[in-house]
């Protein structure tokens, strides 16, 4: 399994860039929509062309904070964006509404959330690729790597 790791880790990927990748990849893991963050790291390796299976671990190591971001997101959202909702009074009183308001009401509330999740991540993968980007310089499989 080492072998694998160490072999698939020097497939011409520059410590920056692999870097880039897991940041890329963490960030997206945290996207407060359930169910399309393995489908966007992919379209994003596949645009970047950066190492797919490097962005997917890290996709899927972010998991669980994604669900656990959820609801914070939506906070800061609505706390961004001045909705005046409160996220939920707001809920409890969408079940009451017609299907229509329901979706719009829904819609609007994880907008606001992905909105603060952009907000979010743009500053933290910057972040997480400079601090990713000295700790890979010092893994011997990559430091004979020539930078990108």
């Amino acid at each position: 399994m080492r072998q694998k790791v160490e072999e698939w880790m020097r497939t011409g990927i520059s410590p920056r860039r692999l870097a880039l990748t897991l940041a890329l990849g963490f960030a997206i893991g945290c996207f407060p929509v359930v169910g399309v963050t393995t489908a966007l790291c992919l379209i994003v390796a596949l645009l970047l062309r950066l190492n797919v299976p490097a962005i997917q671990a890290a996709n899927y190591a972010a998991m669980p904070l994604q669900v656990a971001l959820i609801f914070p997101f939506v906070r800061l959202g609505n706390w961004i964006f001045a909705s005046g909702a409160q996220p939920s009074s707001s809920a409890r009183a969408m079940l009451h509404q017609s299907p229509m308001r329901l979706l719009w009401a829904s819609g609007s509330m994880a907008g606001e959330a992905l909105g603060a999740w952009l907000i979010v991540a743009i500053p933290m993968v910057v972040a997480m690729t400079l601090v990713l980007t000295s700790l890979l310089r010092r893994v011997p499989a990559l430091a004979a790597e020539p930078g990108d």
